[in-house]
């Protein structure tokens, strides 16, 4: 029996094609063929060949779909109350998470789904195409497990996260123990990657490299939570282990940058965190000028940045860390998908995955120029309008 043949879908009437490889660069007058789910052609408007079908865009800007590697979703419970005592200042610190523990225990698995599903949602509407979720609001091998499999419902690219914090009523020892044994074997099967919150308040260097060790030897990739409340280890360790990122990155000396522009593992910032806490921001400028590999994502989670808006850290990303809009997109895109060591999204060319994100503006630079401004007119994944 024959496969039906492939259709195929041409955008044209871009004004300005984003595609984030410096071979192509930045196309005007833009069009595009999708086929199927992947990109087939990419050219001027004037040479574009015909197609099944035909979408034109009326001179909007088209960019890769983008790439939101680092997010907290499967929770329960709200912490507004929280937000509300740091904006009259009580500073954040990582043991805030523990409310969310007892919610999330307490939630059944529709409603963490349901929540769950609804923020997938949220990111899809603001142009995030692919998004990475974490688990860490169970802190105990049943919980920590339906959380990851819950994630996988939602998207390829779950990381296990039981070294977030150690919940009350355990020994320290035991529960690094756990979290490298019994609780790893179940939550391994339903995820990609393995993460550890290293800062003060959680778990130190030490700690941190015997989780990831684990998770490495049951054949998951390392990430890390590095360098958020203080100018620790963590990301000193990130690159010992050739984690594929050290997110936060929010106190760096200049050891830490030289050993992230050294290295292949990707300086994830997160802006909305420190919008949130009214933290520091990173040295973005620091970073790139180092020849670093940077990263934006949203780090959407119920305590320190509860936000599904990557737009929103775009702005903040240009306006607060003095990236350019160009850098600030690119990290958004082609450095979230580094970040998840994905070489078929975050960037534009024949043969990648079609998933776009077209603006209701004629160049990406309005993403920070009209901050706060549903600009997203459509977000396609594989091919097909979301």
């Amino acid at each position: 029996m024959t496969s039906p043949p492939a259709r195929t879908t041409l955008l044209t009437g871009i004004g300005l094609l984003a595609t984030q490889y410096d071979a192509l660069g930045e196309i005007e007058n833009a069009a595009l063929v999708i086929e199927d789910e992947r990109i087939a052609w990419i050219g001027s408007t004037a040479d574009a060949p015909a197609a099944d079908s035909c979408v034109d865009l009326a001179g909007r800007c088209v960019l890769p779909g983008f790439v939101d590697s680092h997010a907290h979703l499967v929770f329960a419970g709200d912490r507004a109350a929280e937000f509300a005592a740091r904006m009259t200042g009580t500073a954040y610190s990582a043991g805030g998470i523990r409310s969310t523990v007892a919610a999330t225990r307490e939630a059944s698995d529709e409603a963490l789904r349901a929540n769950l599903a609804r923020l997938a949602a949220e990111l899809r509407a603001a142009g995030v195409t692919t998004f990475e979720c974490k688990s860490g609001y169970g802190l105990d091998t049943a919980t920590e497990e339906r959380s990851v499999r819950l994630a996988a419902e939602q998207t390829s690219e779950v990381t296990y996260l039981g070294a977030h914090v150690v919940p009350a009523g355990i020994d320290r020892g035991e529960y690094v123990d756990l979290v490298c044994g019994e609780m790893l074997a179940t939550c391994a099967p339903h995820a990609r990657w393995v993460d550890a919150f290293c800062e003060q308040g959680a778990f130190d260097v030490d700690e941190s490299r015997a989780v990831l060790t684990a998770g490495k030897a049951a054949g998951l990739l390392p990430r890390l939570h590095a360098n958020q409340l203080t100018a620790g280890g963590g990301v000193r360790l990130a690159v010992e282990l050739d984690a594929a990122s050290a997110d936060h990155c929010t106190h760096l000396r200049p050891s830490d940058i030289d050993a992230l522009a050294n290295s292949s593992t990707v300086a994830t910032l997160l802006p909305l965190v420190e919008f949130s806490t009214r933290s520091p921001y990173p040295d973005a400028r620091g970073l790139l000028d180092a020849g670093a590999t940077v990263a934006l994502a949203t780090d959407c989670n119920p305590g320190s940045g509860f936000s599904t808006s990557m737009p929103l850290a775009i702005a903040l990303a240009v306006r607060e860390m003095r990236m350019t809009p160009a850098e600030a997109v690119h990290a958004a895109t082609a450095g979230g998908a580094d970040a998840l060591r994905r070489n078929d999204i975050g960037r534009l060319a024949v043969g990648q995955r079609a998933d776009l994100v077209v603006l209701d503006a004629p160049s990406y630079v309005h993403l920070a120029y009209r901050p706060g401004v549903p600009l997203i007119h459509q977000t396609w994944i594989n091919g097909k309008p979301a």
